[in-house]
């Protein structure tokens, strides 16, 4: 059995972030990261690598790269948690136990709950930006797609990246629109959501979107099943009818929920389907274990599950986390920032930042609403380098 004085579960933007801040305040903690896999992926991109604007081996690093010197990389993947004896047990079956915990193993992509999904995906015209593997294949799609449907889904429950199924949907259009197909290729998005945004200042503006690319949106559909080799998909309303719609091409956005190992355990918030971990929204300290933190998308925060999010809430966690260690209060409070860069075009895009309240919380001193090619090169440029250089790092 190995003990830490802090032990964060996960090495994905969260836990590398919190860490690489922590040991820059305090260089002499001793943090142990449980993480499984070898590489580490800068999945905003992705959906510039489906639109055939970025190369996706750019996305992609060894994640022993960034481990923060000082913190041991434990490679092993958390199976069990006993928080009230401060106990981890691994997937090998080490034991580790733990003063302080922080929890950020990120999102579980639950592909199985589409039936026929698994099977299809990455041929038959079915694709999904949501996977190192298949995010080529969205531009193959799109490219060799002339005519019939192009459908673009999003599930029923919450998603990393909100915006993400609509970005890809707008660049595809972009693309029907600049090579004279719209018309011949009918563009819908179906959503197992209310609206197309749920900020209305940025909707307003995706409205015009939609309208430039001839988008018909269906809200209340929920994708169930994919008959890829028909290219046949179905979709349940809210009332349970299913409907039949026939593809030329299809982008999936699965349904998303906590890992399977942070549902079944006691961090989870007790009865919630998508077991996110149970988490104060403002000190992101755990509702039961006072010792515990967590943060990303893992967490019951009701904000955007978005890398900028993480970016605001790392600072919250780490200055909360020193002053219990220290015997003081929380006194920081993270308020729901979240942002999403919407991809609208080819060098066009809308720049969404907001709270939990879902109101506009804007960094630059211009009309964010408005598409800029600014903010794409913002997009494609300026926020990988960040991610890499700065976030990872504890710098930003």
């Amino acid at each position: 059995m190995k003990h830490h004085q802090i032990l964060i579960i996960g090495g994905g933007n969260a836990g590398l972030s919190v860490a690489a801040k922590l040991l820059r305040k305090r260089p002499k903690l001793d943090i142990g990261i449980i993480e499984p896999s070898e590489k580490h992926y800068y999945q905003p991109a992705w959906t510039l690598v489906g639109g055939g604007t970025f190369d996706v081996n750019a996305t992609v690093r060894k994640e022993g790269d960034f481990i923060p010197k000082g913190a041991t990389w434990i490679k092993d993947a958390a199976e069990t948690f006993e928080p009230e004896q401060n106990k981890v047990t691994c997937k090998s079956g080490a034991v580790y136990t733990y003063d302080y915990m922080v929890v950020a193993p990120g999102i579980q992509l639950d592909w199985g709950k589409i039936k026929g999904l698994k099977e299809t995906l990455g041929k038959n015209g079915v694709t999904s930006n949501y996977t190192f593997q298949t995010a080529p294949y969205t531009w193959e799609c799109i490219k060799n797609t002339k005519s019939g449907n192009a459908i673009f889904t999003a599930p029923n429950t919450p998603i990393k990246c909100g915006g993400a199924p609509q970005k890809i949907m707008f660049l595809a259009g972009d693309y029907f629109l600049k090579h004279g197909l719209l018309g011949k290729v009918n563009v819908h998005f179906y959503s197992g959501g209310s609206r197309i945004f749920g900020v209305e200042k940025y909707e307003n503006a995706l409205k015009k979107v939609y309208d430039r690319y001839q988008i018909t949106p269906h809200f209340f559909h929920n994708l169930v099943e994919v008959d890829g080799p028909n290219k046949k998909a179905y979709f349940e309303d809210k009332e349970g009818t299913r409907h039949e719609v026939e593809f030329a091409m299809m982008h999936v956005t699965p349904p998303q929920s906590a890992p399977d190992f942070i549902k079944k355990s006691p961090l989870a918030i007790p009865d919630n389907p998508f077991g996110w971990v149970d988490v104060d929204k403002f000190t992101l300290q755990h509702n039961r274990y006072p010792n515990v933190f967590s943060l990303g998308d893992v967490a019951s925060t009701p904000n955007a599950k978005t890398g900028a999010a993480v970016r605001k809430q790392a600072p919250v966690l780490v200055e909360n986390l020193l002053h219990v260690m220290d015997g003081g209060s929380l006194t920081d409070k993270y308020n729901g920032y979240g942002s999403c860069p919407l991809v609208t075009g080819y060098g066009k895009l809308i720049l969404a930042e907001f709270d939990y309240d879902n109101k506009p919380m804007e960094t630059f001193p211009f009309n964010q609403a408005k598409e800029r090619w600014s903010m794409w090169m913002l997009k494609k440029y300026v926020l990988p380098w960040m991610y890499w250089n700065k976030i990872l790092k504890g710098t930003a």
